[in-house]
């Protein structure tokens, strides 16, 4: 990689180079938080993506990428090559921000029940998501429609016809229970003081959330005294982050005053859908100040790639039309009225840019999404955009969410290791025994303890290191796992059943075949079903306790002092329990191997077993222990409430109580987790690669459980190193690491969301470019907003066509922003598949969705359009030659019914017929994915084909008119009957030549316009001689200017074929 993209410092004396890395690295050393005030030095070591960047030693490396993109054309050749349009949306953004000034975003103090005390105005409550109001919608359709120079000139004809003096013919027209704003929890009606939440459809994860209340207005006694009560929240100023927030809540009323830290756990967001109980929230942020309207984006009108290639086209006919209308008035000398027959002209041309172009094309694409949702391979399959299915042949990026679109979102218990021995799927049973006999010799200890007097439940001093048995080194791990988690058992409510919970009633359901258990993650469900596979049950939960049951039946309760959520930046969560029969206080700790590996004592195992258990796919979890005196936990309580009610600085100083805690822990084990993948992904992802697909994964989910899945999917292949982007914060950690990444050659990227936003800040141009390169790119910790702004960044930066590809509702913004759109219907929901351009049921669908359906779109609507094209050309060319014989009169070689039937009848089925047209089969494109990647260069519709076909339409259209002219006999009338039947033969005969695969609707197709054009003739006596039509001369006139406007050209295609064969004919040879 580093070898196409050079990174380094201008030439500068290598004492300054010495000094900024020392000063960069004593920086990041001792204060990673500082302020940026170091941008002065960073200009001394610039970062450069290309060469040219080294000539220019003068100017500010920051500026170096937008002076690239600016250097753009000057003048009349940019304003026509659409500087206009440039111009014209810029206007338009400056009025808009006029109107819609934003107001700045500020904290504030929401008062219970008493809302004169609020001093600003906030905004409506209201959500408007609708693209058109009652005043944009017509402006706004007929800017959508006439933005395509297509639908403006046909516009400018149509009308032209409401003058007399330029009427030369008909005229012809185309008509073508959620919650409701952002609030902080206050109080419940479930006794535990928590509830569950769902928020699918803001982060795409499908695992309930467990919230809890605010413990002051919890405690208080009645729902009413809420409003008696003197007390209020405040609140940070809105942001886009959904994983965090901060506030505090006082109580003024009260002596001494109550003053709580608020985080995200005493928050509920607008969007998600309360699962388990009602709640009770003060409103803190409404309408566009949401957390989940701030990451929503507009959708955008997408135009196809090949739209916009035929637009091109387009002018370039319409150019070619007025060049040949001004020559026909030049040879007239401009006589008259030129400028009237300069109109006429123009009018009379106009079948250069036909208007069946338009119609043939939308209903091809309306045909290719009916084959689409027919195709029996891809059942439930349904497209919901019919613009641009072509789309689907041309992709070069696929972004791709991961949870749920990638995998099931079903996590198994795979691996446990202790060190010296490791537990698979098929040795569990050894486990389930050993907790059976310990849990039994610890029952009958207590039962003996019990007659006699009742020992002392103070912590007993650390015992001399032995060696532990493996018996007990598995009880401790499994207990651990079993305690180390914020996983909750929920029961359904059974009919008969009272809903007073008196724990009569809760020991019974303890035995409920129904139990389900709810956590933030599916990894942590699936280790507690494990636990209780082996024998160790959680079975009851609240804020305060959770409780066990033994393989004999016996509950033991753990009181929770502490729980340490996890968080993206610690990568570990802990708790601090409190047994009750013994009285001994334990911190458990589990994480990832990265974070946890400098925390446990030392041994020689964990690094490479970690290892072991990533390669085969498995998410890996260090578990370990400490057990606290009670003077330790003491001071650490009030150490740690002391940090909770911070206001500035709050995460760090948690953190850095809670870090001293975190030493010397004893290593308990390594757990291994498999998240299921969908039904051949791995095979999908492989082919999507080989057809030269470029594959992202955004995701909200942490970081390491993205590398394990992008492991386990074959993401990135087994020879494939792993580079994970360090987090970094400031603008020098930034480029530190940048320069760090660029000296990796042909590996893939992992990076977090928060280190994205601040390379994009500051680098934006160097780190696309960068990952680019890259064979597969990982985003961890992703936002909604963030996922449609790598979206827009690739296209602006690669220019190339991007698909996005999601299930939830946190993945519509990207799927809207992408060129192409694909939604899964899973279980997150169908707000993704209803927003997206097409909709499928299972990933492995893309596959066959691509390689066969986006190939044959795109081939078919390249050859629809360049033939409808040709159609148009060749009857323009027999009227320029025919105005030229006749001394360069503005008058219609062919009028009335002749040419409506031209482009509708006579001609319209065989070229329709293209749209079944394949180049190879099916199970070949999908079998050699390699053949997509020619798609992507564009080949099928260019200048190149372009002119390849204005060629063989100008030599037919010649050959035709010169033809008729040189062997009519007497009467105009003849050369009208001969040019024009010969014109359709040849039409026919180009539809026949043109097509690869034949389909017996195509064959239908030619005979059937060959039946309609014969049949009609006995009813055209205004246009033909009927007597002259029947006879032997007419047709042998007609054959042979027939066969020499086709049989040339049928024998270039032959050669052509033989010496120079396209890649997918060897394949089908």
């Amino acid at each position: 990689m580093a070898d196409q993209i050079p990174l380094r410092p201008v030439p500068r004396s290598a004492q300054r180079r010495a000094a900024y890395y020392s000063s960069a690295a004593a920086a990041q050393r001792h204060s990673r938080y500082q302020a940026e005030d170091e941008s002065s030095h960073l200009d001394e070591m610039p970062l450069m993506m290309s060469e040219e960047g080294f000539e220019n030693d003068e100017s500010d490396y920051h500026t170096l990428p937008r002076a690239r993109i600016s250097q753009r054309r000057r003048g009349l050749e940019w304003f026509i090559c659409g500087g206009w349009k440039f111009l014209c949306t810029s206007c338009s953004d400056w009025l808009i921000n006029i109107c819609r000034r934003k107001k700045d975003l500020k904290a504030r103090t929401v008062w219970l029940g008493c809302p004169e005390k609020c001093e600003e105005k906030y905004p409506k409550n209201a959500i408007k998501n609708q693209k058109y109001n009652i005043f944009t919608f017509i402006p706004g359709v007929l800017y959508e429609q006439f933005k395509f120079f297509l639908n403006l000139y046909f516009l400018i004809v149509s009308c032209s016809q409401f003058v007399p003096a330029l009427k030369i013919g008909y005229l012809y027209t185309y008509w073508n229970q959620r919650i409701p704003s952002d609030m902080v929890f206050l109080r419940t009606s479930e006794k535990t003081g928590s509830c569950f939440i769902r928020t699918d459809q803001l982060d795409g994860e499908t695992d309930w959330k467990l919230k809890v209340a605010v413990s002051c207005t919890q405690r208080l006694p009645a729902l009413g005294d809420l409003f008696s009560i003197n007390a209020y929240v405040y609140a940070q100023k809105p942001q886009l982050d959904i994983h965090s927030f901060e506030g505090t809540f006082t109580r003024e009323d009260s002596d001494p005053a109550v003053h709580e830290s608020l985080s995200i756990e005493n928050t509920l967001w607008a969007s998600t859908v309360v699962a388990s109980g009602t709640v009770i929230g003060v409103v803190i942020y409404t309408g566009k100040e949401t957390r989940s309207v701030m990451n929503t984006s507009n959708p955008k009108n997408k135009v196809g790639l090949l739209d916009l290639e035929l637009n091109q086209l387009t002018k370039a006919l319409f150019l070619a039309l007025v060049a040949l209308s001004v020559v026909m008035v030049t040879l007239q000398g401009f006589v008259g009225p030129w400028y009237r027959n300069l109109f006429r002209f123009l009018l009379l041309f106009s079948y250069i840019i036909p208007i069946s172009l338009r119609v043939n094309l939308d209903m091809g694409k309306a045909a290719y999404g009916w084959m689409i949702m027919k195709d029996d391979n891809i059942p439930g399959t349904v497209v919901r955009t019919s613009t641009i299915p072509e789309e689907l042949g041309r992709l070069v990026y696929l972004l791709t969410d991961k949870t749920g679109t990638l995998t099931q979102n079903e996590m198994i218990f795979k691996r446990l290791h202790l060190g010296t021995v490791s537990y698979g799927t098929d040795t569990m049973d050894e486990i389930q025994s050993h907790i059976i006999n310990s849990y039994s010799q610890v029952h009958s200890q207590n039962s003996g303890n019990s007659t006699s007097s009742t020992p002392s439940r103070k912590p007993q001093p650390s015992a001399p290191k032995v060696r532990k048995s493996v018996s007990s080194r598995i009880h401790e791990a499994v207990k651990a796992i079993a305690l180390c988690h914020n996983v909750t058992p929920v029961y359904e409510s059974r009919a008969g059943v009272s809903g007073e919970t008196e724990y009569a009633e809760v020991d019974q359901d303890f035995s409920d075949e129904n139990r389900t258990y709810q956590a933030s993650s599916p990894d942590e469900v699936a280790l507690v079903q494990w636990t209780e596979s082996v024998g160790l049950t959680l079975v009851n939960r609240d804020l305060t306790s959770m409780q066990l049951k033994t393989p004999g039946g016996h509950i033991l309760t753990y009181y929770i002092l502490q729980i340490f959520p996890f968080t993206s930046e610690s990568k570990r969560m802990g708790i601090i329990v409190r047994d009750e029969s013994s009285g001994e206080i334990t911190f458990y700790m589990k994480g990832a191997d990265v974070a946890m590996s400098t925390i446990v004592q030392y041994n020689d195992w964990l690094e490479e077993e970690c290892g072991n258990m990533a390669r085969e796919g498995l998410r890996t979890l260090v578990v370990a222990k400490k057990s606290l005196t009670e003077e330790q936990y003491q001071d650490f309580e009030s150490r740690y409430n002391q940090a909770k009610l911070s206001i500035h600085d709050r995460n760090l100083k948690v953190a850095a109580v809670v870090e001293s805690l975190e030493r010397e822990m004893e290593l308990l084990c390594l757990t291994g987790v498999e998240d299921q993948l969908q039904t051949d992904v791995r095979p999908t992802l492989e082919m999507l690669r080989n057809a030269g697909i470029k594959i992202w994964m955004l995701t909200g989910d942490k970081l390491e459980t993205a590398t394990c899945i992008a492991k386990s999917s074959h993401l990135v292949s087994r020879n494939q190193d792993i580079h994970i982007f360090r987090p970094v914060v400031t603008r020098g950690e930034a480029h530190l690491e940048l320069n760090a990444f660029r000296r990796k050659h042909d590996c893939a990227l992992v990076i977090s969301g928060d280190s994205l936003e601040v390379c994009l800040k500051y680098y934006e141009h160097e780190f696309v470019e960068l990952a680019c390169q890259c064979p597969a790119v990982v985003c961890c910790r992703c936002s909604p907003t963030q996922k449609a702004h790598i979206v827009k960044l690739l296209q602006h930066h690669t220019g190339k066509r991007t698909c996005a590809i999601g299930d939830g509702g946190n993945d519509v913004s990207m799927i809207q922003a992408a060129d192409c759109g694909i939604g899964i219907e899973g279980k997150e929901g169908k707000q993704a598949s209803l927003a997206a351009d097409f909709s499928i049921t299972q990933f492995k669908h893309i596959g066959r969705l691509l390689m066969v359906h986006g190939r044959n779109s795109y081939k078919r609507s390249a050859a629809l359009g360049q033939f409808v094209m040709h159609r148009g050309l060749i009857i323009s060319t027999m009227q320029a030659v025919f105005s030229s014989v006749f001394y360069f009169a503005s008058v219609p070689l062919y009028q009335g019914f002749l040419m409506v039937g031209y482009a509708t009848i006579y001609t319209m089925f065989p070229v329709f017929s293209l749209v079944l047209d394949q180049d190879v089969k099916p199970e070949m494109a999908l079998l050699y994915p390699e053949l997509y990647k020619d798609l992507t260069k564009g080949r099928s519709l260019s200048f190149k084909t372009f002119l390849i076909w204005v060629l063989i339409s100008i030599y037919q259209g010649g050959i035709l008119m010169y033809g008729a002219l040189l062997l009519f006999e007497s009467e105009f009338v003849h050369v009208v009957a001969i040019s024009f039947t010969a014109l359709i033969l040849t039409e026919l005969l180009m539809v026949a030549l043109t097509i690869r695969t034949w389909h017996w609707l195509m064959v239908v197709a030619e005979f059937l316009s060959l039946g309609c054009y014969v049949a009609s003739l006995a009813f055209l006596n205004e246009y033909f001689d009927v007597a002259f039509i029947t006879t032997v001369t007419f047709l042998w006139k007609v054959s042979a200017i027939t066969v020499v406007s086709c049989l040339p050209l049928y024998i270039l295609k032959y050669l052509k074929r033989k010496f120079s064969p396209p890649s997918y004919s060897k394949l089908t040879s």
